[in-house]
């Protein structure tokens, strides 16, 4: 197989594309917003797949990343709660129109791959890569093998039940952890703190439309670096959220290394300090356990796509 590979990942709000090499270097890389509707998607994905291959006619796979449960055969995406996808064909899809063989996998999963084979868990043998963006996703690596369960759709850590009776998810169910520590949850307890206390959000209100509904995830980063009180008491909440999760995860699967990735770990220490504070209080074993290191994601954004291309490899 050729040394290069596309990856794709695909996520609630983007698509990304681009030819990686075998040794985790991004060549070229195509950034699409994610479309709202099924055929809009399926457009966007082979559009972005046919830009990432200008000018590298070397590539010999692809591998997708896909926000979704994929099946055991990694062929099919079972269903997708934040791209309303079910029982969708896109290993047959993108092999039609690409020509390629193609990998589908679970974007968790294929961003965990990606910072165990070249990111930062490079040098441990068991991690649990969590990342918090539009939901909250989740993959774990062991001994170089990628656990994906009995039917393809282990490691969905956003899916246990956090709080019995808590809110609905888009799953279907309740008190899902995705409604506490994603980033989506993060935006909306932001936007209800602050249409509650006005006088304590001015900065964070002042970057958006002026209103509550108007705060987007980034405005909440920037407003927390700039001191807004608001902004920043939502970064130690959805820290303590994910330092729960952390906790209640090495229970389970006492992993070496926890590595946060997605959207929201793009704010740095603003996350990942509450987030480790809390993962500290909260474990099993009386403080008998040890603790796994807690680090952000070494490819940062490219991890999904990076992840997908070197899955591609593998098939």
């Amino acid at each position: 197989m050729s040394d290069l590979t596309i990856g794709v990942d695909i996520g609630g709000t983007k698509i990304l594309a681009g030819v990686v090499d075998g040794g985790g270097t991004v060549l070229s890389r195509v950034r699409i917003p994610t479309p709202k509707d099924e055929a809009g998607i399926a457009r966007a994905i082979t559009d972005a797949v046919d830009r990432a291959r200008e000018g590298w006619d070397g590539a010999a796979a692809i591998g997708v990343g896909a926000a979704g449960y994929v099946d055991e055969s990694r062929s099919v995406v079972r269903s997708s709660p934040n791209l309303d996808w079910h029982d969708e064909p896109l290993k047959e899809m993108v092999e039609r129109h690409s020509g390629l063989p193609v990998v589908i996998e679970n974007d968790a999963n294929a961003a965990a791959w990606g910072e165990y084979v070249h990111g930062a868990a490079a040098d441990h043998t068991v991690m649990v890569m969590v990342t918090v963006g539009t939901g909250l996703g989740g993959g774990i690596v062991a001994h170089d093998r990628l656990w994906r369960g009995r039917f393809g759709i282990g490691g969905e850590i956003g899916h246990y039940r956090a709080v019995p009776k808590g809110l609905p998810c888009h799953c279907g169910r309740t008190g899902c952890m995705e409604q506490y520590a994603s980033g989506t949850a993060h935006t909306r307890r932001t936007r209800a703190a602050a249409a509650e206390t006005p006088h304590r959000a001015r900065i964070l209100l002042s970057l958006g439309d002026g209103t509550p509904e108007g705060v987007q995830g980034p405005h909440i980063q920037e407003a927390a670096l700039r001191g807004d009180p608001v902004a920043a008491e939502a970064f130690i909440r959805t820290g303590q959220w994910l330092g729960q999760a952390l906790a209640d995860l090495a229970a389970v699967l006492d992993p070496g290394v926890f590595v946060l990735g997605g959207g929201v770990s793009g704010a740095g220490d603003l996350l990942l300090k509450p987030t480790e504070a809390a993962y500290r209080l909260a474990p099993s074993g009386a403080g008998e356990r040890p603790f796994a290191e807690v680090v952000l994601a070494g490819l940062g954004p490219d991890a999904g796509l990076v992840g997908a291309a070197d899955l591609a490899r593998r098939p």
